[in-house]
């Protein structure tokens, strides 16, 4: 039997990451990929699956290569019955921050220079008290040990606090037909168990997300979002696939 938690993210920082990059301004969309909540909400078990000893004593706080295991830290939740769907705003705003470094090749490439021209950027970041919404289905208690989600993680670049409330769904009721899910998912993990007709992009990295989405003839979860007051339908047997 499916337990489903609603759960709210609230910022107590800042929330930062490159979503997209327009020239010198890196613009963070106000959506959290269910990679990056996975890792967040300590459900990877990092350390059992690496490869050397440095890693199994270290990933958590420092990563000897920039090689993403998306497939192998996940695929384990897939076995477990867990699944984390992308978190979505539901009440937001935006700060800009701008960022001065001074040329240094002459620190790196040990190069003569006579010059120290200053670069910028700006960074466009989710502000503090924003709130986020998303989904959790599991066939396990994910509210009591020894597989107890946190209250607070650490989000974005920055490692910026947050804090979640999790609330289990009493009520819902499992349902076949034609529906649509408003808010971000993951195509790799509905499309290979749902016929997709319809969706709108977002854009972002590692795998962009879809939202606005219209299925045809697929298993879903209806029930009430305790947090607007409407009927939800929220897509089934979705578990994290990766390309080929």
């Amino acid at each position: 039997m499916s337990i489903i938690y609603h759960c709210q993210i609230e910022l107590h920082d800042s929330l930062y990451y490159a979503t997209r990059e327009i020239g010198r301004l890196y613009e963070t969309e106000p959506v959290i990929h269910n990679y990056a909540l996975c890792y967040a909400l300590d459900l990877v078990d990092s350390e059992a699956y690496s490869t050397t000893v440095a890693e199994q004593h270290s990933y958590r706080y420092f990563c000897p290569e920039q090689v993403p295991k998306y497939e192998e830290h996940l695929t384990p939740l897939n076995e477990q019955k867990i699944y984390v769907t992308p978190a979505h705003s539901v009440n937001h705003s935006t700060i800009l921050s701008t960022w001065k470094y001074a040329n240094n090749n002459y620190h790196v490439e040990m190069e003569k220079t006579q010059k120290n021209i200053p670069s910028f950027g700006r960074t466009k970041e989710i502000a503090p008290e924003s709130k986020f919404e998303f989904f959790i289905i599991s066939e396990k208690s994910l509210t009591q040990k020894p597989k107890q989600l946190p209250k607070w993680i650490r989000l974005g670049k920055w490692m910026s606090k947050a804090e979640v409330k999790i609330q289990e769904v009493t009520k819902f009721e499992l349902k076949t037909g034609d529906f649509t899910f408003p808010y971000p998912l993951n195509p790799l993990d509905v499309m290979f168990t749902h016929q997709v007709v319809s969706y709108d992009v977002v854009n972002m990295p590692p795998v962009s997300l879809i939202q606005n989405v219209s299925i045809r003839q697929g298993q879903y979860y209806e029930f009430e979002n305790p947090s607007k007051s409407e009927k939800l339908k929220l897509p089934a047997r979705m578990q994290y696939r990766f390309k080929g």
